[in-house]
């Protein structure tokens, strides 16, 4: 990284946290002058400011709106929506917003890992840590940064040198990167989420499709969601970038996909036409539900445009432990699977979850976030066994039930305590049969009962051993 551009240049960092810290540490380190304001002024927010205005960093809280005077640049954490009087009053003044992965991006030197890059509504994370993986497996130096909760500045920044980084983006960090240009990317899917922030579905996709701007080896795209392709050709690419689909279905020419059991990839392949090369066997997925592999697919995808051999992605699939909370088996009890999705936040990633399994008891409910169930609940309706609702919208879930699955027991629990976790595991443990699965797959947020879906599928874990302690 070159200094001079930076030395003395007044630069204020919109947001603590993940992105705001390390945007103000490397910004301060760059000689620039440097002024972070945050909205918060709690204690957890005090502790930050302590520890940067001991750098010389100036932190000013609770007051997030008021653009600092002189500032040159701001640079952003990505939460922080559009509309924000302080990006109003830096664009009434001439100043540019950059999100921290638009300085990282800036930041890289000549010989910079190139990026592949991940985007979606749902299963960003999964797919960002398949592809370390599968790189990992291969023999090279690599690192799953972004959005899932490692900075990006840190890996560009940083002492530790890397041959590629598998990078997750968000919408919200896509919005603030213009001039980011992925070696190759994938929007997995799109689904309405974050339309408060955006404005509008429109401009939502808008920004996924960001992602594909500029690719220089390949845009990969889900064949089953439509609205991924067209991103793609809407994109501005550069010359011999080619468009690459995943499917489960089997795969056409530049397409990877499933056949008779087995990951196969038409797309990095001499004769595409009339060969395919096997990559690994569904069963290498773990977990191998449909939409997991659907991940497992758009990993190697950008793994083979990296040029990775396909021993690499089966070595890379097998070896990949997925996070906590999402389609997690807890246990069996009497016969019955308990499996915690409780990352399932919204519809989409609910219906991927239902999907994977027949007869289901669900657990549902939350916070809505605006969303509506009728679809949901209209494509499900004939795997559920019995259905518990939770939370403070459980409402809009029962009521979709009732016009679509009204056939279907439901058991709604007024209760939006932590403590109701356990009475749903008690109250579907009821309604399950031998052979069944009671999913935990939420469709909503979980703020109006816990911290976050990681708190919330904590619980039922807890309430799942309980109930099979009890039965032992």
């Amino acid at each position: 990284m070159s200094t001079p551009d930076w030395q003395g240049k007044r630069v204020t960092v919109a947001g603590l946290g993940v992105s705001g810290i390390p945007a103000a540490k490397v910004l301060h380190a760059l000689g620039a002058v440097v002024t972070v304001v945050n909205d918060g002024d709690d204690e957890r927010s005090r502790t930050q400011a302590a520890e940067l205005e001991a750098l010389g960093i100036t932190v000013r809280l609770g007051d997030g709106a008021t653009l600092p005077e002189g500032t040159e640049l701001v640079v952003t954490a990505p939460g922080w929506q559009p509309d924000k009087p302080l990006f109003l009053a830096a664009a009434a003044a001439g100043v540019e917003i950059w999100g921290d992965v638009e300085l990282a991006w800036r930041l890289r030197g000549p010989d910079a890992a190139p990026w592949l890059a991940v985007t979606g509504t749902n299963g960003k994370t999964t797919t960002v840590r398949m592809l370390a993986s599968i790189l990992e497996a291969a023999g090279l130096r690599t690192a799953a940064v972004g959005n899932i909760g490692v900075s990006l500045l840190d890996a560009v920044a940083g002492d530790e040198t890397y041959d590629v980084l598998a990078v997750e983006l968000s919408s919200y960090q896509l919005h603030w990167a213009p001039s980011l240009r992925a070696h190759s990317a994938v929007v997995l899917n799109l689904a309405p989420d974050h339309i408060d922030w955006h404005g509008s579905m429109e401009a939502y996709v808008a920004d996924k499709g960001r992602v594909y701007e500029g690719n220089t080896v390949a845009c990969v795209y889900n064949v089953a969601d439509k609205a991924t392709e067209d991103l793609v050709r809407e994109a501005d690419v550069e010359e011999g970038c080619r468009a690459i689909g995943f499917t489960l279905g089997t795969p056409g020419p530049s397409q990877l996909g499933v056949v008779e059991g087995l990951l196969v990839d038409r797309a990095f392949v001499d004769n595409r036409q009339q060969q395919a090369q096997e990559l690994a066997e569904v069963t290498d997925v773990n977990p191998p539900a449909p939409h997991n592999v659907a991940n497992a697919l758009a990993a190697a995808a950008l793994a083979r445009a990296y040029g990775v051999p396909a021993a690499a992605v089966r070595d890379g699939l097998r070896a990949f432990r997925p996070d906590p909370h999402r389609i997690e088996k807890v246990a069996d009890v009497d016969s019955v699977a308990y499996i915690d999705d409780s990352k399932a936040t919204n519809t989409h990633a609910a219906e991927a979850s239902l999907a994977s399994y027949d007869p289901i008891v669900w657990i549902a409910g939350g916070l809505a976030k605006g969303a509506t169930f009728d679809e949901l609940v209209e494509k499900s309706a004939k795997r559920l066994r019995g259905v518990v609702l939770v939370g403070a919208d459980r409402a809009l879930i029962r009521e979709a039930l009732a016009r679509h699955a009204p056939e279907v027991p439901v058991v709604d629990l007024d209760r939006t305590d932590t403590g109701a976790m356990s009475a749903a595991v008690r109250e579907a443990a009821q309604l399950a049969r031998p052979g069944d699965t009671v999913l935990l797959a939420p469709a909503c947020a979980s703020m109006d009962m816990f911290a976050n879906y990681n708190k919330r599928g904590e619980a039922f874990a807890d309430a799942v051993r309980a109930l099979a302690a009890e039965r032992a």
